[in-house]
């Protein structure tokens, strides 16, 4: 289930980006990847449904600071995905609050979440929640 989510994510970030699936998406084969990333820790994942159909996941990971941090961990939302015709229903909200609670309760109180630029219903949505800027990769490609 995830892993078709998990297509439809990744053709409409490519379409703004065709490195993403390449650069920043997970590792193919990705069906096997997931199955690894969904065993647990550091990695946690998240369906969202709407009348018990699947529309939407999250998947994140706990990451370390620098030791300078003294020990802190970053929730980092790697993907987050809604079906177009689900979004604006809450789904997303739901799963990030899910994840947030579930991360509370293991220590942590930082969060990154990997937005690409262009993508101005991620960016909005996140700010909606209180995220900023605090990173810009940039690139340049042949040619």
């Amino acid at each position: 289930m995830i892993a078709e989510l998990y297509r439809s994510l990744a053709a409409e970030m490519d379409s703004l980006r065709p490195l993403w699936s390449s650069a920043e998406g997970l590792r193919a084969p990705v069906p096997e990847t997931l199955v690894d990333v969904l065993e647990g820790p550091p990695w946690w994942g998240y369906l969202g449904r709407v009348d018990g159909y699947p529309v939407g996941f999250l998947l994140a990971r706990d990451e370390a600071l620098l030791p300078q941090a003294g020990g802190s961990t970053v929730g980092s939302i790697r993907f987050i995905f809604t079906m177009r015709e689900a979004r604006e229903v809450g789904v997303g909200e739901a799963m990030m609050n899910a994840f947030e609670a579930d991360a509370a309760r293991r220590g942590v109180r930082l969060f990154d979440a990997h937005v690409s630029p262009g993508h101005r219903e991620s960016k909005n949505f996140f700010e909606s929640r209180g995220f900023t800027a605090r990173s810009i990769v940039m690139h340049r490609g042949e040619g």
